[in-house]
Order: C-alpha cells, then structure tokens, then sequence
C-alpha cells in the first residue's frame, strides 16, 4: 500500500530536484560568457511586447470589475470616495502582480514549451549541438532571462491599465473627473507598495521559463509529447506560481513591515 505512494513520492521530489538544477544551472550560465544580447532581446519582445495586448486587456477588464465589486462593498458604509485607492492598492500589491504572471503562463510558458519541444523531438537540437552551438545557452538561458525581465514590466503594464479601467467605471456611474480619481487612486499608495509587488514577478518569470523550458528539453514522444509538454507547462507554471506567492507575500510583509 506505501510503496506506490512512496515512490511516487521520491519521483516528484526527483523531478523537483531536477528542474531546480536546471534553474539553478540557467542562472549561474547567465553569467558567463558567450552571451547571447541579441537572443535575449528578441525574447524579451517576443514574450514582453507581444503580451502586451493580452495584460493591457485583461488589466482594463479586471479594473472595471474591482472598481463595480468596491463600490457595492463601501457604499454600505458611506465610503465611496475610498474607491480608488483601494482599488490601486488592491491592483498594485497582488492582483496586477498574480493575474499577469497567470497570463502569462498560458500564453508564453506554453509557446516555449511546445516550440522546444518541437525542436527536440525533430532533433533541432541536436543539430544545433552539432555545429558547435551551446543549445543549453541559446534556448534555454535566453528564454528564462527574457520571462525575468519582462514579467516586471508586463506587471506594471497591468496595474496601470487597472487603474484605468477602475477610472472609467467610476467616472461612467459617479461622473468623477481625471483628476480627482487618480489624486485619491495614489494618496495612499506608496513606492514601497510598488517595488517589492512588482520585482517579485521576476521570481514568477524565473518559474514560467524553467518549468517550459526544461519539459521543452525532455520532450518524448514524438508530436502527441508536444501537446503534453505545452499543457504541462501551463498547469505546473500557474500551480507553482500561486505557491510561491504566497511565500512571497509573506516574506514582503517580513521584510516590508510598514507595507502590510
């Protein structure tokens, strides 16, 4: 009866031991050189620019529903001219930062995940290999790179657009003006509110690139191995990034006392 169980519980902690090497290894790689600045920026507009309108969307939508779902919370208590800066609170601090980097894990842990897959059960890699071309560098180190520095980005993307979208539902049922709304938006919100929010999306952008891009580099069987892999990194990606949050969060409210 436990041995299933134990077995399947030295796999997982093999496969976590795993992809964490190979993080850790992505890391220290970064470092040394060749290096690759052109792949790295093509990434980085392939992940970050090409995102853009998915989190500008999604930001605007989520703003207009947070600024509805506030304003139904506080006018019970007379307090609506609280709107906005709970709003940009909420925006900043964690929602802006868990639905971007959820986004973009579908849309960017999956393409890399089933583009190097594709490359490996074709033995593009290999080839690559071949002519002398540190594969482990070009594909996997550039990508991972890329999803560090755009995530940050990308999230401040969101939490502007959300603030936006809060400011159109408020001032298409209050009628408040430019102004007004984003004087009352920042009067509570502070940098240190922004920074620690913010910057830890790149430990989000560090999962999403591992995760995709070592089931990229142990893709199997064949095109049905593909599929897997894109589903697989979007799954594992969004599981690991709500626990890290958490984590995370807890350690910004250790490290930032004044923020909580």
């Amino acid at each position: 009866m436990f041995d299933p169980v134990g077995r399947a519980i030295l796999a997982a902690l093999a496969w976590i031991g795993e992809v964490s090497g190979f993080g850790l290894r992505a890391l220290r790689e970064a470092f040394l050189p060749p290096y690759e600045f052109v792949e790295i920026a093509r990434q980085v507009f392939e992940i970050g620019w090409r995102s853009l309108p998915l989190v500008a969307t999604s930001g605007v939508a989520i703003g207009v529903v947070l600024s509805m779902h506030t304003r139904a919370s506080l006018e019970r208590f007379g307090a609506e001219a609280m709107i906005p800066a709970g709003l940009a609170i909420a925006l900043i601090r964690e929602t802006g930062p868990l639905v971007t980097a959820l986004l973009v894990a579908g849309r960017v842990g999956a393409g890399i995940g089933a583009e190097l897959g594709a490359m490996k059960v074709t033995e593009q890699i290999d080839a690559l290999e071949a002519v002398a071309v540190d594969s482990f560098k070009f594909l996997a180190v550039t990508r991972i790179l890329a999803c560090i520095v755009a995530m940050p980005l990308l999230t401040t993307v969101t939490d502007f657009c959300g603030i936006v979208g809060g400011f159109f539902a408020e001032t298409a049922i209050s009628g408040m003006s430019w102004t007004l709304y984003f004087d009352r938006a920042f009067s509570l919100v502070e940098f240190r509110d922004f920074v620690p929010a913010t910057l830890k999306t790149s430990v989000f952008g560090m999962i999403i690139g591992t995760i995709a891009c070592y089931l990229g580099f142990t893709t199997t069987q064949g095109t049905e191995g593909v599929g897997l892999t894109a589903t697989r990194s979007v799954v594992l990606s969004s599981i690991l990034i709500i626990v890290v949050n958490v984590v995370l969060v807890r350690f910004i409210f250790f490290m930032f006392p004044a923020s909580v």
